[in-house]
């Protein structure tokens, strides 16, 4: 092996790391199709079981139930049992998952299938992000990040026109019996190629040293590991305020993800083909500004040398403070306009989005980016369990989308002083004495 702090051209560096990129990149895509499934089987499923509006919020916000309540051990698990072996499982539970939500002749089967899919999707992101840090370098990973990250965007955009359309023609059992399949074919895929850097037969020497030469902290097969208690972590302020931040951002996120093709249809009378035809736009529009801000800008500004506290934090922030757009939506009278505030609003959180998933592998202790990110996640699920049933109610009682878009606002205020007042720079936490 070269040493670790040889100067070698980037171009000349091999590139399969970014294989592993695109794998993560392809399992978020899947595993969102699962969550877009059921956004658009409302009409079908009231048909079906005759459930409320109300209860359609419980529904969509069961799947994040499970997925909550597993983030801050399942942290814990990765840290221990690493990414691979967890990863095998859990693309392998969320694949039943999805047939049995096809197959279920009751709404309360359905329930459990919807719940075991948060188990088995649960440890995605902490993983994802634990995987990046053991692929990347610190330059690295905001692009990295990025493309698993958007896609949880692009698959909102392809998946609620297509699965809609899939829909319409097949009833909404086919369509999960079809997201089931898919998911069983990623199984095999990230089955076959996954592996952590030191045990790829497949690795040079020349992109190991690459990658570990700004990187001597990960826990992947190199040094100076260190350890923080998942106590430790949930005490530190620098945590808290980025589980604020990115409280909001899932807020808006899942209140869009689940709701947003009913919002066209209902308040703005649009019929049901064309209101999932037109949800595709802004969640298109916020995959490029994740791949293009959050994730290319980010990483080509820090390798010019721009300081990358700063970078992140503007980015960070700023796109965040853009998500602030959903407001305006509450006042939108034809599609073009609330399509305008959306868009500005999701893209804007899409950009920051990267940014947030790459903090915990530059501030956690090496050896717990996983509790971190479980943590991180946990916050998030809370939120994507509070935004389905909130809007629900708010919803019923109001027949408007205004009040609820105006509790999503003042979330992502609240979200914003975590960032300022608590996150502060981005920087390593020590490890626990």
């Amino acid at each position: 092996m070269l040493p670790a702090e040889t100067d070698l051209s980037i171009d000349h560096i091999p590139r399969r790391r970014w294989r592993i990129a695109f794998l993560l990149g392809l399992g978020v895509l899947v595993n969102y199709f699962d969550r877009v499934n059921l956004s658009v089987s409302h009409n079908d499923l009231f048909a079906t079981f005759g459930i409320s509006d109300i209860t359609f919020g419980y529904l969509l916000g069961a799947y994040n139930w499970t997925y909550a309540l597993c983030q801050l051990p399942i942290g814990v698990v990765l840290d221990r049992f690493g990414v691979r072996r967890v990863g095998r499982i859990s693309t392998l539970v969320w694949s039943v998952a999805s047939f049995a939500a096809a197959i279920t002749p009751t709404i309360g089967g359905f329930f459990g299938a919807r719940l075991l899919l948060g188990v088995g999707e649960a440890p995605t992101f902490p993983a994802n992000a634990k995987a990046i840090g053991y692929w990347f370098p610190p330059k690295e990973r905001s692009l990295a990040t990025s493309i698993f990250d958007s896609m949880a965007k692009f698959s909102s955009a392809i998946g609620v026109p297509l699965i809609g359309i899939l829909l319409l023609h097949v009833g909404w059992r086919l369509s999960f019996a079809a997201t089931g399949c898919i998911s069983f074919l990623y199984f095999l895929i990230f089955y076959w190629i996954y592996r952590d850097p030191k045990d790829d037969p497949g690795l040079s020497d020349v992109e190991y040293d690459y990658i570990r030469a700004d990187n001597t902290r990960t826990d992947a097969g190199m040094i100076r590991v260190e350890y923080a208690s998942l106590g430790y972590l949930l005490r530190r302020r620098k945590v808290i305020g980025l589980a604020l931040g990115f409280g909001s951002y899932n807020y808006v996120f899942y209140l869009l993800l689940t709701w947003l093709p009913s919002y066209l249809s209902r308040a703005l009378h649009i019929d049901l083909l064309h209101s999932f035809l037109y949800t595709g736009v802004p969640w298109l529009f916020a995959t490029i500004t994740d791949l293009v801000v959050g994730g290319w800008l980010v990483d080509s500004l820090i390798q010019r040398g721009w300081n990358a506290n700063l970078v992140r934090r503007v980015v960070l922030i700023g796109g965040t403070a853009l998500g602030l757009g959903i407001f305006g939506a509450s006042d939108a009278h034809t599609p073009t306009q609330a399509l305008f505030w959306i868009s500005l609003s999701i893209g804007g959180l899409a950009a920051a989005a990267p940014v947030g998933w790459s903090i915990p592998s530059l501030i956690a202790p090496s050896g717990s980016v996983g509790t971190l990110g479980g943590i991180l996640n946990f916050a998030n699920q809370l939120s994507g369990i509070a935004a389905p049933i909130v809007t629900g109610y708010l919803v019923t009682a109001r027949h408007s989308f205004a009040l609820a878009f105006g509790v999503a606002a003042i979330y992502l205020v609240i979200g914003i002083a975590g960032y300022v007042f608590l996150l502060g720079d981005i920087e390593r936490i020590p490890g626990e004495a």
